[in-house]
């Protein structure tokens, strides 16, 4: 379960490009309405690896220990560590004779269920320690609604067939790559509303409701990678998206996501006046 970390930003509306598959790496940047080729996509492999870790302190071999992958990718890794890590740290991760220097680019709230984990980006090396892992294996989805006792989706359902809105929405500001299934359109947009089963989309281009799709959701510095398809369009440029199957490993970020937007903001109680005297009896 690898955490490509994301770069808070304002996606602009209208972007769309010629591709078949997202890219949940780094977006690209528009100049004049224009949009800049996307960078190669990646594969990520929920994949539990022995490794060497080894804090670097000012430039020098610091304290070692035995971690172990969640998720890798050709850029790098998300680990577990019984040390505390921070942002920029620099760390070298050896497995066998393979060896890279690597930054910590992002970490869970300790407060979280993914306490201890975190994501690293190889920045020296000439190989990285899970490369032929990487070669050999593939992505995995799993459903996003666990089945009933008869094998089919255990969703509750309306009169005409409406399905019901099983789980609470929250609003969340982010980023959204869509690709078609079996096509070649690829359409940015912003994230407004997610839950665990769905997403409002805002974006420039609108799809057919029904159109399957593969998306990478970014938001709170992490990102998701779901399959699915459009429910429904707006005239408002809104795209409503029902979560079919979610990227092996990516569950708990989805979880680790939706706690964080459980929490009341501080700024939501910014305005509240508190009251100190005394209540006297209204009664009578």
């Amino acid at each position: 379960m690898y955490c490509y970390v994301f770069h808070r930003f304002r996606v602009r509306e209208g972007t769309t490009v010629i591709d078949e598959v997202v890219q949940p790496g780094q977006h690209a940047a528009l100049q004049d309405g224009a949009p800049r080729d996307f960078a190669p996509v990646e594969k990520l492999i929920h994949l539990a690896l022995p490794v060497r870790l080894i804090h670097m302190q000012n430039g020098e071999r610091g304290a070692q220990e035995l971690a172990c992958t969640y998720d890798i990718h050709p850029r790098g890794a998300r680990l577990l560590s019984s040390r505390e890590v921070r942002v920029g740290d620099l760390v070298t991760i050896e497995r066998g004779r393979t060896k890279s220097v690597c930054q910590v680019v992002w970490t869970a709230d300790p407060g979280s269920a993914l306490r201890g984990q975190f994501t690293v980006e190889c920045v020296e090396g000439g190989r990285i320690p899970w490369e032929e892992e990487l070669r050999q294996m593939e992505e995995q989805y799993l459903p996003v609604v666990p089945s009933g006792p008869n094998g089919t989706p255990a969703m509750n359902f309306r009169r005409g067939g409406l399905n019901r809105r099983r789980r609470p929405r929250y609003q969340v500001e982010g980023g959204a790559d869509m690709a078609e299934v079996g096509g070649r359109s690829r359409v940015e947009g912003r994230l407004e509303e997610i839950s665990e089963y769905g997403c409002l989309i805002s974006a420039g281009d609108l799809l057919t409701p029904g159109t399957g799709l593969r998306l990478v959701l970014n938001m709170c510095d992490v990102s998701v990678a779901l399959r699915g398809h459009v429910r429904y369009t707006a005239q408002n440029r809104a795209i409503g998206v029902e979560f079919q199957e979610i990227r092996q490993g990516d569950r708990p970020l989805l979880d680790y996501v939706l706690n964080r937007l459980k929490r009341p903001r501080i700024e939501d109680f910014a305005d509240l006046e508190v009251i100190t005297e005394h209540l006297t009896a209204v009664a009578g």
